[in-house]
């Protein structure tokens, strides 16, 4: 457990910083704030959610290192001088939902995937990790527009594979959990989540309620810059 734990670690900030460095170089024209805002970018289940614990604190690093680099740049706040509790209070008066979400991943579920679950339930983790299936999509769209090319086409079938992974791998896979579950016992899938203790729904709806969120949001953008696609053309 703990090499699991050390190697996550290690891997994921080395990741950050290392990338960091490589596009300073690449790009030398960059700031900070646009380096970090890209950096930001099987075997046990056991061993593999300790590996993947350490991403998530690695991530909220990131997250806070972008926010004070963009504001530092954008803003002519004093606050942004250096960091402080001002600047931390700032990061989590923006962007609570994603803090709370990582926070809520490795203080709550992976307790739970670990301790709690008495080695069942290996399925319905692996589901939980397809959802970052849809991440590199994402991320790609943030590195295009601050590359530039934006209005590539490109650009365009990134964002439409974003929103079908994203519906695909971290909404519709929590009716098909359901319904596999239900395949196993021979249950229809409207009276599975009545057959589940309590908390597995609340964990499961938990989960799913920001990811619909955030799909809202998706759409919102796609639904802008198509328009302004065809103003263009």
């Amino acid at each position: 457990m703990l090499t699991a734990w050390v190697s996550g670690a290690v891997v994921f900030p080395g990741l950050f910083y290392g990338l960091g460095k490589i596009l300073k170089f690449a790009f030398r024209h960059w700031d900070d704030a646009e380096v970090v805002t890209v950096s930001e970018s099987h075997w046990l289940v056991n061993e593999y959610m300790l590996f993947g614990s350490s991403y998530m604190a690695t991530d909220l690093v990131a997250m806070y290192l972008s926010h004070y680099h963009i504001q530092r740049r954008q803003s002519q706040n004093s606050i942004y001088n250096s960091h402080n509790q001002q600047t931390m209070k700032a990061f989590f008066s923006k962007d609570w939902l994603l803090i709370l979400h990582h926070l809520t991943l490795v203080l709550v579920f992976m307790p739970i995937a670990m301790f709690l679950r008495r080695g069942l339930g290996d399925f319905f983790l692996g589901c939980f990790f397809i959802a970052e299936f849809s991440t590199p999509f994402l991320c790609m769209a943030k590195i295009l527009i601050q590359l530039g090319v934006d209005n590539t086409r490109l650009h365009i079938i990134n964002g439409i594979l974003l929103l079908l992974t994203f519906f695909m791998c971290r909404i519709l896979i929590f009716p098909f959990m359901y319904w596999m579950y239900g395949r196993q016992i021979n249950m229809p899938l409207h009276k599975v989540p009545f057959s589940l203790p309590w908390h597995c729904n609340v964990g499961n709806l938990t989960v799913l309620a920001p990811q619909l969120y955030w799909f809202y949001l998706l759409l919102k953008k796609a639904k802008r810059l198509y328009n302004k696609h065809r103003k263009v053309n």
